[in-house]
Parts: structure tokens; sequence; C-alpha cells
């Protein structure tokens, strides 16, 4: 009887343990682990958009100091990036309507910024300035890891979705967690054109 008691054990235990591989291979891990994947892509992506932030104010300055009657442009910077600053997005709870909004925000910062820059091409003494050079190029750099951490969050995004459309790691969605497609990363149109069409800057 014991012996019969032990196999009966043992094959419960075996079966558990191929129960919970199946599982795994259907998105019981992989699910959570994408979605904790998304939600640091986004926190990556919005942390260096506010280290842009933090750096346009300098850059105002030191322009305004050379070029002071560009009251239009320096303004428009200004304001594009308050309203930029102002939308905070909870990576854990975005929606589409926040995202969007997010990104709208950015998009015009972006122009407001590209519009700044254009204008510096004609002040030379501006152009020299060693303060300037430096906030260019950490500009420059700051750009270059947006775009880098916003195609990794797409990435994930998508990765993500993924995983909960399509089977068999959807069954396992609908089982046990139930989330909905998450809202994709979209540059709208004016950025599009913006990116398409970005201004030079020679350093």
């Amino acid at each position: 009887m014991p012996l019969i008691h032990a196999r009966h054990s043992i094959l419960l235990l075996v079966l558990s343990l191929f129960g919970f591989g199946v599982l795994s291979g259907c998105g019981i891990q992989s699910i959570p682990q994408a979605k904790n994947q998304t939600e640091a892509a986004l926190a990556e992506t919005t942390n260096q958009y506010k280290r842009r932030a933090d750096l346009i104010p300098n850059l105002v300055n030191v322009v305004k100091g050379y070029a002071s009657h560009e009251k239009e442009t320096l303004e428009a910077v200004t304001n594009a990036r308050a309203r930029a600053t102002s939308i905070n997005v909870d990576p854990s709870k975005v929606t589409p309507a926040q995202l969007q909004e997010f990104q709208a925000a950015q998009g015009q910062l972006s122009q407001a910024l590209g519009k700044l820059l254009m204008v510096t091409e004609n002040y030379p003494n501006l152009k020299a300035d060693t303060q300037f050079r430096d906030l260019q190029a950490q500009l420059e750099g700051t750009e270059n890891r947006i775009t880098v951490a916003r195609q990794r969050y797409i990435e994930s995004i998508r990765d993500f979705n993924n995983l909960i459309t399509v089977p068999p790691t959807s069954f396992t969605n609908m089982v046990f967690y139930k989330h909905e497609k998450m809202p994709q990363w979209d540059v709208d149109a004016e950025e599009k054109a913006k990116v398409e069409k970005a201004p030079e800057v020679k350093m």
C-alpha cells in the first residue's frame, strides 16, 4: 500500500511539473515579463525626454544673450517645454489618450526646438560660444537616446501584444490575465515631417 501511495505521489509531481512547463511555454511567465518590459521601456523613454527638457532652459538663456530680438522663437520653445513637462505618464497605467497627448506635446517641443536651432545659424558669435556648442552637443546626444529608447518601447509593445493575441499564449492571457492590447507609440504627422526635414546644425 505505501508503495502504491508513493507511486501516486510521484505521478502527481511529474504531472504538476509537466503542467507547469506547458503553462510556462504558453505565456504564464512570459506575459507578465513582457508587460514589465514595456513599462520599463516607456519609463526610459520619458526619462530621456525629461533630460532634453532639463537642457532647454540653459539653451534658451544662451541664445537670448546673442539673439534677444528672436522673442517669438524663444517664447515658442519655452511654452512648448512648459506644456511637455506638464504631462506626466505613469508607465503602469498609461491609456491611449494619455500616450497620444504626451506624444503630441513632445512633437510640438521638437518642432519649436528645431526652429530655434535654425535661427542660431544666423548668429556666428553664438555658434562660436563654448557653452552653446556644449549644450548643442548634449541635445544631439539626447535626441539620439530618445530615438533608441522610443524604438525599444515600440518593440516591447509589439512583443507584448503578440503574446496576448497570438495562440497559444493568447489562450493563457484569456484564462489568467485578460490583458488588452497596449497602445502603440506613433510619431504624428507633424513630427514625421520634422524628422524628414530636420534642420542641419553645423557644429
